[in-house]
């Protein structure tokens, strides 16, 4: 996909998210400044300030969707959507008929995000990654951590926010740490481990370790509703959008195929419950999910984007979407 090397674009992948035994190490992001409520950080939570820059296919990115409507946010941060397919110098934006549900960037006019790297630190080295929190005041990124741009938007935009609950109540954070310790590791980065493994026994342990976890909240939501506390926590929104991509892109395109997510029971009940939430299945665009992950020529060298969608979610309302 390409990354920015002295905020110059350039082909291929950074050498270092490749481990020495062929593992897909992921590189930590890099823009880690927060929004807070009293604004002592340098950035005041303020309705209108905020955009992100996300793309629908990207499960890290989804996540910040999500929380932008279920926490009713959404007239207070706009988004841009990127178009899905289109690589050859990075995350883009435009608009265009053929994908109705991807929204181009009207606050900076950049066709590509890694402008809005460009603009934040002119000499930028590294990837160029969604979500990307942009500060329209300071005209800068502010975060690119999905992790820690869903805490602020669940805390400190109280009284802005349309919806207060609180996804993240201090009496469960220290069991929704482990939690999500547990999943990122097997499951959320676990199933690109699989997918970008360049030696079998790097991908061996990515998949034994993948579905020994599935398997592990199979029985753990057999018996309980949630993952944390009989509540819908911070711990179910992070596990969702991996959940969603899983039967349409993981099970084939990553190698990830000894079951599908609708072989298990509990979690597929689990996931429609997570999808019932007002605003949820809004966020849910399954089509694009197979254009975006397939136009990856790292883990489909012919670029050739499979025509049907294995998985609709007949509760999407019946959205489509042109190949």
């Amino acid at each position: 996909m390409g990354y920015l090397l002295n905020g110059t674009w350039t082909d291929g992948d950074p050498a270092r998210q490749t481990g020495k035994a062929g593992t897909f190490d992921r590189i930590e992001s890099v823009f880690r400044d927060r929004i807070t409520a009293d604004g002592s950080s340098g950035f005041k939570a303020e309705a209108g300030r905020y955009h992100l820059y996300v793309a629908h296919s990207c499960p890290w990115a989804h996540r910040t969707m999500i929380y932008r409507a279920i926490k009713q946010l959404d007239h207070a941060i706009t988004i841009s959507h990127c178009i899905p397919g289109e690589r050859t110098r990075g995350w883009t934006y435009e608009a265009n008929a053929k994908y109705p549900d991807c929204i181009p960037d009207t606050v900076n006019g950049f066709r590509y995000l890694y402008e809005a790297y460009v603009a934040s630190e002119p000499s930028y080295t590294g990837k160029v990654t969604v979500p990307t929190l942009w500060d329209k005041k300071t005209k800068r990124v502010v975060n690119n951590e999905s992790s820690e741009i869903i805490r602020m938007l669940n805390s400190e935009f109280a009284g802005i926010a349309g919806d207060d609950t609180d996804y993240y109540p201090e009496k469960l954070r220290a069991e929704i740490d482990r939690v999500n310790d547990f999943t990122y590791a097997s499951i959320n980065n676990g199933v690109y481990r699989c997918g970008f493994a360049k030696s079998q026994a790097a991908y061996d342990e990515a998949y034994d370790k993948l579905f020994a976890a599935l398997d592990e909240l199979e029985a753990r939501l057999t018996r309980d509703r949630t993952l944390v506390g009989g509540q819908i926590t911070e711990a179910d929104w992070r596990l969702l959008p991996t959940l969603l991509r899983f039967d349409v892109a993981y099970f084939s395109l990553f190698k990830c195929n000894r079951q599908r997510i609708a072989d298990y029971p509990a979690l597929t009940r689990y996931m429609h419950m997570l999808l019932a939430v007002p605003g949820v299945i809004s966020t849910v665009v399954p089509r694009y999910y197979v254009i975006g992950y397939y136009s990856n020529v790292n883990v489909n060298p012919t670029g050739i984007i499979p025509r049907g969608t294995p998985a609709e979610y007949a509760s999407a309302q019946g959205r489509t979407a042109a190949a």
